[in-house]
Parts: C-alpha cells; structure tokens; sequence
C-alpha cells in the first residue's frame, strides 16, 4: 500500500535541451523581445533520421517523400498552435528514438502531455525554425518585393517574440507545477499541525487522508501482480478461510475482506482511518456481502474489535522499499493483540533485496538536465538532489550486479524493534560499468499456507511459484508493480567515480531508520566497500 510521493511516480526523465546562444540575447527576463528570427539555412537534423538537412524546408520535403509524412499538413488537419506542434516534433522524435518508425498522429491527444514541450534533441533547429513550415506560395499583397520582404520580416519577428513568450511561460509553469508541489506539501502539514492537537495527529491525519482519494486505490487495485496475489491465494485455500474470522488491516476498498468472504469466511472485520470505509461499506453491501464483512472507521491500535481474536489477518501494508509509511507497525500491533496463537498471517514472508544501479543516461536526463534548462542554468537545483530517494521501475540492464538480501520478515514474529536496523549485504558484479551510479532497491512477498511452512531467507518468488507457492517480486526482473524499485543515486562530489569490472564483490551495510518515532518517512543509510576499488558512505530519505 502506498501513497503517491512527489516525482516521483511517475515523471518521466527527458534529456536536458538548451537554446541558441548565437541567436538569442537573453540576459534576463525582460530580454524575450530582443529575440532574433533563425537563420533560414540553418541546419536541421530528420525527424525520422540522423541526417542532417541544410534547412527546414528541405528536410520536410525528403521526410514527407521518403517517409510519406508531411509535417504541414498534419499541423492543418489537427488545428496545432505553436506550441501544440512543438509537442508534436518532440512526440514523432521521442518515438522515433524508442525505434517506432510510423508514430501516431491521427489523434493530438497522443502528445498532449506537458512533457512534449521538452525538447528531444538538444539545440533542436526544427524548434526555432517553425515558421519556415508554412506553405512558401503564400504572397503578401501590395508593395515592391523590397516592402514585402520588410514586412515579412516584421512579421515574423513579432510571432516570434510572441511565441517565445508563450513558450517560456508554459515551460515555467511546468517546473512551478513541479515546484509548488513540495511547497503545498510542507503548507498542508503546516496547517494541519496548527489545528491538530499533536505532531502524531497531524501526520496520521495526512496520511489517512491521501488514502481517501479514488486515485490511490485505482492505482493499487490495477497492479494486477499485487491483486492477483492476494486472491490467487485465498482462492486456492479455501479450506484455510472456511468459517474462520478474519481480520483485514487497512481495508481500504475491501477487496481483500471480499475475497475472504467469498472464499468461505464466517467473518470479515474490515478496519481502516480514512474516509474510503465508507465506500468499502457501500460496496460490500452492493455485492451482498453485508452480513460477513463489519466495518471499522478507525485506527487499529484504538477501536474495539467485536471478537477477542482472529484465525487470520490479511492486510496489503508493503510501502515504497517495502517500510516507507510505517504501517507494518499497526499490522504488527494488530497480530500481537488479536491473532490466535496458531493464526495465519496473510502474506507470511517478505525480503527487501538490494543491487547495483547503474544507468549513464538516467544520469543525464536527472542529474545532468539541470545544468541547462531551456538556455538556463538552473544547478542550484542539484542541491540536496543525491539526498532523496527516488522511486522508479528500471529496466535489468541496469542492474549489473546479483542483488542480495539484507533483510528477510518472517510476519508471524519479526517485532517493530526489528524494523530499525543496520544489516550487512554482499553483490557480485556481472558485468563491466564505467561508475557506480547508484543502488536499487525492492521486495519480494510470499504467501504460505501455515506458519510452520518452511521458506528459505534468500527464496525467489518465482522458483516457489514452481512449487506451487503464491509469491511475487517488485524487481526489475519481473512484470511492473506500482511499488517500482527504490533508487538511490551516489553523490560522488567532485571525486571522479571510477570504472568496476566483473567479478569484482561489493561489501557492505544497509541501515533504516525512521525520522522520528511517529514520522512515516523513511532514512536510508549504505555503506559500500568495492574490492580493489572504492568505498563510501551515503543516507537517503523516502518522504
């Protein structure tokens, strides 16, 4: 279970773009109208190659005869402005850099998205040369040449000025956008600590509030690898749930609580803090569940359960890098004053899984962008950027290492003591990387049908899906989840990062730690030991 973090979750990263000093005196931002039109024969790189073109006008016309596309006409027939047909040439160059060829413009809601107006191609001339895309017959009435030629000129320079006016302030308000989000994130806490009656109130009310949102639960109940879990599991043991009581931890929607009425509960207790109870109550009652499942609007620490104690719990409480939220400790405090000595908890097992991260082009695209936003340099915003933890789902090529595991759950005893810790790992590179940029970091859950059911520390949920066993991976070896791996990038300073071969072992300790005792955010603290190489020390935080 986990709420949406800022990012995070998910902006995607574009390379970073610059404009044309040579071309444009900007010192500030009142200098936008001393913007000059492009040189005509400016050279132009394809839209669905590398070629360069010594002009706009005739690379469209080889695009439009060699790739039967044709820029302008598709500008006409989907009514594009200025800045709608900069998100169509970022569109076409981004899917063309993934390998598609024949991109989708049937439809301009394909590159509606605001991250169309950052640019694909650095110092992309195409950009600046939009206005040599209008059909070159059209004539200005009246004047000699000399006069039009004068008035096109004028002309030009004014749409230009208005367009580059456009374009900067819908570039600024994507990056406010991005910015204002943290700053109404600290003003919401502010407001809600002002009104509570304790620090603890105020983040719990935060928190339990974010889970009152359609959003999050869509979200959760499409992750098709978590839910599928969960009901693959009960439906398969049935005899597990018939006529036992059961209690679901954080019940959100109540999808979990249906499935353990269906499966043959006597009875579901079904508890949550947040105003989506009393969705779930509508819901169960819509599909007849209403004499199995009572629900609880409350924290499970302070109601009152209408049973002394339950056969089973079941609860989807896993946060980014499994802890993130803290709400395992309820689940903890709800096993240790409600479940039967021989109940089940569901799941039963988790690992968290660390590996080398190492990926020069996300390095570019986070760290690098900065250096040159849209002709700016906005390095101040590095600062503190190797401090947070990001959450993102990689591909396995960048992970050129074995992953290890540095904790392994047992949830039928590990004690919310055990959740803060230093533990020790070992990987083994597999493959050869000019630095370290960074960890990666993910669990595994495994769902057994008894608590005595033997599983190893370092098990792989898809070797115990052979045996027979219900268990899954947020790895970036498996389908997406919406948990994605925890990314930890390395902040080498002004040291240069050194070149790792294969073969080569990396030692060392993996601690968490929450930021206060009531806090649901998250510090993570590495510290690494390369053989024959280097070593460092670093602490994150996932808030």
């Amino acid at each position: 279970m986990s709420a949406s973090i800022p990012s995070d979750r998910p902006p995607k990263d574009d390379d970073s773009c610059s404009t044309h000093s040579e071309d444009s005196d900007i010192s500030n931002e009142e200098g936008w109208e001393d913007v000059e039109p492009d040189d005509e024969t400016q050279p132009v790189v394809g839209l669905f190659s590398e070629k360069v073109y010594p002009n706009v006008l005739s690379m469209l016309q080889e695009t439009k005869d060699k790739y039967n596309f044709d820029l302008r006409r598709t500008q006409k027939e989907l009514d594009l402005d200025f800045l709608g047909t900069i998100k169509l040439v970022n569109y076409i160059r981004s899917q063309v850099k993934a390998g598609n060829l024949s991109p989708d413009v049937s439809s301009k809601s394909n590159f509606e998205d605001e991250v169309y107006l950052k640019p694909v191609l650095e110092d992309d001339a195409l950009l600046y040369s939009l206005d040599d895309i209008e059909d070159q017959d059209s004539e200005v009435p009246g004047g000699t040449e000399a006069e039009r030629r004068v008035t096109e000129l004028q002309e030009d320079l004014e749409r230009l000025q208005s367009q580059f006016s456009e374009y900067r302030i819908a570039v600024q308000k994507s990056l406010e956008e991005q910015l204002s989000k943290e700053d109404e994130k600290l003003t919401s806490s502010a407001s809600s600590a002002q009104r509570s009656t304790s620090k603890a109130e105020a983040i719990d009310s935060d928190y339990f509030s974010s889970y009152s949102y359609n959003g999050i639960h869509e979200s959760m109940l499409k992750d098709a690898i978590r839910t599928d879990g969960y009901r693959d599991f009960i439906y398969e043991n049935k005899h597990l749930f018939k006529d036992k009581v059961v209690l679901d931890v954080g019940c959100g929607t109540g999808i979990l609580s249906m499935f353990c009425a269906k499966a043959g509960a006597r009875k579901v207790i079904s508890v949550d803090n947040s105003n989506i109870i009393d969705r779930a109550k509508e819901i169960i009652h819509e599909n007849g569940f209403g004499d199995v499942i009572t629900c609880i609007r409350g924290k499970i620490e302070e109601v009152t359960l209408p049973v002394p104690q339950v056969d089973i719990i079941v609860s989807e409480w896993m946060g980014y890098c499994l802890l993130f939220e803290a709400m395992f400790d309820s689940v903890i405090y709800a096993r240790d004053r409600y479940l039967a000595p021989d109940g089940l908890m569901v799941p039963s097992h988790a690992t968290l899984r660390i590996a080398p991260f190492a990926d020069p082009d996300f390095i570019a695209s986070h760290i690098s962008f900065w250096n040159d936003v849209y002709g700016f340099n906005m390095r101040s915003m590095l600062t503190g950027i190797y401090d947070e933890a990001l959450v993102r789902h990689v591909q396995p090529s960048t992970i050129p290492g074995d992953s290890s595991v540095f904790l392994p759950l047992p949830l039928h005893t590990i004690t919310v003591e055990e959740l803060s810790f230093l533990k020790e790992f070992q990987v083994t590179l597999k493959d050869d990387i000019d630095s370290l940029d960074g960890w990666a970091i993910w669990f595994d859950i495994f769902f057994m049908p008894s608590r005595d059911s033997p599983i190893s520390d370092d098990a792989i949920p898809s070797e115990m899906q052979k045996k027979g066993f219900v268990a899954f991976t947020t790895g970036p070896y498996g389908p997406e989840t919406h948990w994605q791996q925890g990314i930890l990038l390395i902040d080498h300073g002004k040291k240069k990062a050194l070149p790792l071969k294969k073969g080569q072992t990396i030692t060392g300790k993996v601690g968490y730690q929450k930021k206060s005792k009531e806090s649901r955010s998250l510090d993570i603290s590495i510290e690494w030991n390369v053989q024959e190489a280097e070593k460092g020390t670093q602490e994150w935080s996932l808030q």
